[in-house]
């Protein structure tokens, strides 16, 4: 993940300095500066990587007034290859995970547990909650992974202790973050900055849907940790660098003009 950021700034860069070029030479080229990178991920493999990549380009793209027709085939294109990257691409575990997300009751003491369990915490948490390490939840019973509750669905930690009223603060502090970051792209200077506050915003909105989404099955499972709030240095390192990086473009907004 720290690759992501030096990513971001190259786009940015490409971008807004040959933003009068042809909009399928603009792609093509994208697609060189980032292939090499995704293509790596996908041979580790780490699948949620990969989607914050697309996530990231796209939203960036958008940004760059790529026309919607591009995109548009590009997401249909994407689609198509559902069936031949699940089939060929993926590995055993990735399939059973995408298998379990569709219907969890297929193998509910198996790759179902997880999100069986987080969805039974979540609602076990009701308006207020069971309060902070409650001896009666199912994180202290143990019924959620220990080697993940940390990091995976560490929200289902949050929804059984603090209940709806805690998700929602949650959730209200992301969406005020994301849309801070929004009005900071659209107040930036030049391109650069619109385009790298769009790849930063996109990528840590595609961590807090995915991650929560997981807990809740609305996403499968992906591996991707909530930020700021997961268990981890490098990928904390990483959100914070690029807060600073919008917090710089919104310092310069003016200076530049």
């Amino acid at each position: 993940m720290v690759a992501i950021i030096g990513g971001i700034m190259v786009l940015a860069l490409f971008l807004s300095e040959f933003r009068k070029m042809h909009p399928f030479f603009r792609i093509m080229l994208c697609g060189a500066i980032v292939g090499a990178p995704m293509l790596l991920i996908l041979i580790e493999p780490a699948l949620g990587a990969v989607l914050v990549w697309v996530s990231v380009i796209l939203g960036m793209w958008f940004v760059a007034n790529i026309p919607l027709r591009y995109l548009a085939a590009i997401l249909l294109i994407a689609i198509a290859m559902i069936p031949i990257v699940t089939n060929f691409g993926l590995k055993e575990y990735q399939r059973a995970r995408i298998t379990t997300f569709l219907n969890p009751d297929l193998d509910p003491l198996g790759d179902g547990w997880t999100i069986n369990q987080s969805m039974i915490a979540i609602g076990s948490g009701g308006w207020g909650g069971k309060g902070f390490k409650s001896p009666n939840s199912l994180n202290e019973l143990g019924f959620l992974p220990t080697t993940i509750v940390h990091n995976d669905v560490i929200f289902a930690v949050i929804g059984e202790q603090h209940g709806f009223v805690g998700g929602c603060l949650l959730l209200g502090t992301f969406a005020t973050l994301l849309l801070t970051g929004l009005y900071i792209i659209l107040n930036a200077a030049d391109e650069f900055g619109k385009l790298l506050g769009a790849g930063i915003v996109m990528m840590i909105f595609t961590h807090v849907f995915m991650n929560i989404g997981m807990t809740i099955s609305l996403t499968p499972i992906t591996g991707l940790p909530l930020p700021l709030i997961s268990y981890g240095g490098s990928f904390a390192i990483v959100v914070v660098f690029g807060l600073g990086l919008l917090q710089s473009i919104w310092i310069h907004r003016r200076q530049i003009r």
